[in-house]
């Protein structure tokens, strides 16, 4: 037990994961409130408008993608982190203050998604990448895994509560209540101990950085072959709210509890997979052809479901396998490229894991909307067995890598 909680012994990083826990907690709430003000109280149950807001949200992912993470590899990430924090804490709160207030419309929440999918760019490879600076190396698989676990409780956490808060006082509060939430990562930012940290190298130059990491990406068949992976997950798999929402409204009939509800059940997956993941010191691509198969077969399961409890089941394989190779791919892109060069690196990783969403998304609400929500779910299954094809194809063809 000890070994598997080693890096919460650093004092910078049990401040870190107390604040980050509270955020995540927020941002669930809001992603889960925000699906069902679409999906409920904006449209007539209309999938296609949240697979739109998904896009808006994560296509800044790729657009930005020239100057996020070399804003990582060249900026103080701590600094820029309380930035970031404080634009995406204010947007939560003019969304919460617009819902609250009746004001709300349709393309309000496609342009505050779009503007919180910007701030959000930016945030998430420093985020990534900042665990680096908060642990010693030895410790980094570790502190990976169990920010995960953090990420993952408070998707557990969040839906259930945001069920909760927009029965009892209604959507608006979520998103005000997540508006605050962030405030909590901008104090633990403040609080650290600045000379305990391990700062790493940091680029001399922004000019030309991004086709740098582009060109060191490319260059390497491991972390070539890692990102095809994600593109068809995160692409065609991820697409978590358009699954479950109209699964929930659509073929269950549920209430927004029992929409919580089944967001926490896949979050209990995630949590059981990210503490498998803070035990393994250096996962491989056994582990990547592992979790991208049962990931397929989750979302073949969940689309087969003939009942709520039964769909339920299914979602706790899908988030145990979708963290096994979400922090697979985080821990060995990671520590196998070069400090300089991480940010540009995780920027990469997280504009093809997420930014393939408004490809994606759009695309399995309209399956959604056109064959029903089950016929989504098959997408998702097809994204989980072609990412276990390209891992068997690149084992094939080095059996030996290191990686």
């Amino acid at each position: 037990m000890i070994v598997l909680f080693r890096s919460l012994r650093v004092p910078n990083y049990r401040i870190w994961a107390a604040g980050a826990l509270i955020s995540n907690i927020g941002t669930w709430m809001q992603r889960a409130a925000q699906d069902w003000l679409v999906l409920t109280q904006l449209t007539q149950h209309n999938a296609r408008a949240v697979g739109i807001v998904m896009g808006l949200q994560f296509g800044p992912q790729i657009l930005l993608l020239p100057w996020t993470g070399t804003a990582a590899d060249y900026f103080d990430q701590r600094r820029l982190l309380m930035v970031t924090q404080v634009l995406m804490g204010g947007l939560a709160l003019l969304l919460g203050v617009l819902t609250v207030s009746g004001e709300i419309t349709l393309w309000q929440v496609y342009g505050l998604a779009f503007l919180f999918g910007c701030a959000a760019a930016f945030d998430a490879p420093a985020r990534q990448t900042f665990v680096g600076e908060l642990v010693d190396q030895p410790d980094l698989p570790n502190a990976v895994a169990l920010n995960s676990t953090s990420f993952n409780a408070g998707r557990m956490i969040g839906p259930a509560v945001a069920g909760l808060v927009i029965a009892s006082v209604g959507t608006g509060w979520a998103f005000l209540l997540n508006g605050l939430s962030f405030f909590a990562v901008v104090a633990s930012l403040c609080r650290m101990r600045v000379d305990q940290l391990y700062p790493k190298a940091r680029v001399r130059q922004t000019k030309g950085g991004f086709t740098q990491g582009l060109r060191y990406v490319w260059s390497r068949a491991d972390l070539r072959a890692m990102l095809i992976m994600l593109f068809l997950i995160g692409t065609f798999g991820l697409n978590f709210p358009i699954f479950i929402s109209t699964m929930a409204v659509r073929v269950f009939h549920t209430d927004a509890k029992g929409f919580g509800l089944l967001s926490s059940f896949m979050a209990a997956g995630t949590i059981s997979g990210s503490l498998l993941a803070a035990s393994r010191s250096n996962p491989g691509f056994s582990t990547l052809l592992s979790g991208a198969a049962v990931f397929g077969l989750g979302c073949a399961l969940a689309a087969l479901a003939p009942g709520y409890d039964s769909f339920a089941a299914a979602l706790v394989i899908i988030g145990i396998a979708a963290l096994t190779f979400a922090t697979a791919t985080n821990s060995a892109m990671q520590l196998s490229c070069d400090p300089v060069m991480r940010g540009r690196v995780m920027a990469i990783r997280i504009a093809i894991a997420l930014g393939g969403t408004p490809i994606g998304a759009p695309f399995v609400g309209w399956v959604a909307d056109s064959f029903g929500p089950r016929w989504s779910l098959v997408v998702g299954a097809s994204s989980g067995f072609a990412a276990a094809a390209v891992a068997l194809l690149f084992m094939a063809r080095r059996p030996r890598s290191a990686i």
